[in-house]
């Protein structure tokens, strides 16, 4: 695709700007590491939202709603609008918690909460895990799709679509590194802006097409399950390959089970990540509250849409099935695909094809495409360069909070505690927390030349991690959790997945994989191990649990602590926490349908999920006022 002049001076414009905010903010992340990996606990609520919100915002999340979409329609969404519930319940039942710790990471409360030298050995553990491991997966998949959009939007050849990946790599870390996490966050906000400014132009412009017609054309013209808001529980419903379909034990497991159960980069019950890196940023517990709400609301009511109408405007315009006038031609293509035939097979078999064909053809074997096939032919001069910037503006946000995140890790859970034999003083550190930096970039780099895709990783990873997020959950309301509880927790479910994959699903068949068999299995297996290591294995010390307690002032199961402690505990919060757990809920998923009711033309239904959030809403906000901090 041929970019104008101005599409490359926005382009250059914004990196320019980028590097810019980096430079200008680096005396503020210098003098410790608080300013460096924390933005000296002083960032303004909205500011730590919109970056949470940001660094979800990948360069590859608007393709993958689009394959979503494509593949089961706008109910398909489920298998991440599931998670809602997850993200609330860290809101209001932990977000307080982590600004009150007062630590530096997410793995510094290993060394406030438990003791002995399996705390010490779990967090050392983890800084490898998350700080390296983890952290490098995230870069690669998020590099990989900066070179799919790449290769096909630019048509750069896919043996040196790896060097673009490197500069724009350099930059984020050059201004991370630079400006630590308050950089981060500021360059977020202006990049979220862009972002989301970018894709709703996009939007516009594509529904508004001679091709697409409108909403009222494009909602005649595809099958009414595209539009559907919720999966059909009737596996049998139709022959229909596209239709999203769930039996009742996986669609349980997704609403009822995974969002708690389940642990993996981003989503961690209790918090964690990036997300409670947020929380301890910002200037009281209070703000950490306001902040996660802000960014559950933002995640799920105001980006999904955008995404969503380019790719139902993209089904119209690229599947075979639209987009070829001779059906009989389509009919072969997906017969074709559906007797294993490769991509390249198919293109041979019609190589003499009109364009229409071949985008067509690609497009059946990725509908991520359909995104970027919008972005070609809708985007004029300028606006071409503001999506490219948008994209980028997203894979900036991702990659440069994964940096100072894993950093951290690396610097504050790993040498100070582990290998720096000697004082140091805070522009040693600093300069320590800098090559660190620079070290993931280059690690991250390293494994994403070595995966052509991770989908499957992060599907094991899933399953894998099923059962540990209870513990994440129930160590901050239950004494008697240790670091054993933890330690087991995160073995437990590995030796679950593989009895569940290796010797129930051949004893029981493949049905107990499509109903979520496996994932129960792991998740109470799992949950049998961490509890029966709780209570075989020795409480933590009384002096940490009463040290804990009395800088977190805990809710929940402490009261023999409280006791030892000479002390009564402080009356609970739990039902007004619940409250508004259940409140927020209700009132972002009702927007988040409201919302598309409107856009769809639905106006009575619309009517009825706007009420329905104006109650959550207001319950919310009595419940609020009424909270005690």
């Amino acid at each position: 695709m041929e970019l104008s002049s101005l599409d490359w001076i926005i382009i250059v414009g914004f990196l320019i700007l980028s590097l810019v905010i980096g430079i200008r903010l680096k005396g503020k992340a210098e003098g410790s590491l608080a300013n460096f990996f924390l933005g000296g606990r002083n960032l303004p609520w909205y500011i730590a939202g919109i970056s949470m919100v940001a660094t979800t915002f990948a360069a590859d999340t608007p393709l993958a709603v689009s394959e979503l979409v494509a593949q089961g329609g706008i109910s398909k969404n489920w298998l991440w609008w599931s998670f809602l519930a997850g993200g609330m319940l860290t809101t209001f039942f932990f977000a307080r918690y982590w600004r009150r710790a007062n630590i530096l990471t997410e793995l510094e409360l290993i060394d406030i909460r438990y003791s002995g030298k399996e705390a010490k050995m779990l967090r050392g553990f983890k800084s490898v895990y998350l700080g390296i491991f983890m952290n490098s997966m995230v870069i690669a998949w998020v590099n990989l799709a900066l070179n799919t959009l790449l290769v096909t939007f630019f048509n750069i050849p896919e043996d040196q679509v790896f060097y673009y990946t490197f500069g724009a790599m350099a930059i984020a870390v050059t201004y991370s590194s630079l400006s630590g996490l308050l950089g981060v966050a500021i360059t977020d906000t202006v990049q979220f802006i862009i972002a989301m400014t970018g894709t709703i132009i996009l939007s516009i412009l594509v529904l508004n097409a001679p091709e697409v017609g409108g909403m009222q054309t494009l909602t005649a013209k595809l099958p009414e399950f595209y539009f559907d808001f919720f999966p059909s529980l009737n596996e049998s419903v139709s022959n229909n390959v596209h239709v999203f379909s769930l039996s009742i034990g996986a669609f349980l497991a997704f609403v009822g089970v995974q969002w708690w159960a389940s642990w993996y980069p981003g989503s961690e019950p209790g918090g964690g990540g990036y997300i409670a890196q947020r929380m301890m940023a910002v200037k009281t517990e209070k703000d950490s509250l306001k902040a996660t709400l802000f960014f559950q609301v933002a995640h799920y009511v105001l980006r999904p849409w955008p995404w969503i109408i380019v790719a139902l405007a993209a089904i119209s315009l690229y599947a075979p099935e639209y987009a070829i006038s001779d059906q009989e031609i389509s009919a072969q293509i997906y017969k074709m695909k559906e007797s294993g035939a490769t991509l390249q097979e198919v293109l041979q078999t019609f190589q003499n094809a009109t364009p229409e064909i071949e985008r067509a053809i690609n497009y059946a074997y990725n509908q991520r495409l359909g995104y970027v096939y919008a972005m070609q032919d809708f985007l004029p001069n300028g606006l071409k360069g503001l999506l490219l910037v948008a994209f980028l503006a997203a894979y900036l946000s991702t990659i440069s909070t994964q940096l100072n995140m894993g950093a951290s890790f690396i610097v504050n859970d790993l040498y100070l505690p582990f290998f720096s034999k000697k004082e140091i003083d805070n522009k040693q550190i600093i300069t320590i927390s800098r090559l660190a930096t620079v070290f993931l970039m280059i690690t991250g780099i390293i494994v994403t030349t070595q995966i052509n895709s991770i989908s499957g990783v992060w599907e094991f990873i899933m399953e894998a991690g099923a059962g540990l997020g209870a513990v994440l959950i129930i160590r901050w309301y239950w004494w008697r959790i240790n670091a054993w509880s933890e330690i087991v927790g995160m073995i437990a479910p590995f030796i679950g997945f593989a009895i569940g994959h290796w010797v129930l699903t051949p004893a029981m068949g493949p049905e107990f994989v499509t109903h979520k068999g496996t994932f129960y299995f792991t998740v109470l297996f799992t949950t049998v191990s961490w509890i029966i290591a709780t209570w075989s294995t020795p409480p933590v010390e009384s002096e940490k649990l009463i040290q804990f307690i009395h800088k977190i002032q805990p809710d929940g199961w402490w009261t023999p602590v409280y006791q030892q402690a000479g002390q009564d505990a402080p009356p609970s919060n739990l039902k007004m926490l619940f409250g508004l757990w259940l409140s927020a809920v209700t009132m972002t998923y009702s927007f988040l349908f409201a919302v598309g009711k409107w856009i769809f033309g639905q106006y009575t239904s619309a009517s009825v999920w706007t009420l329905i959030g104006i109650i959550g809403l207001w319950s919310l906000s009595y419940l609020m006022k009424k909270m005690k901090w």
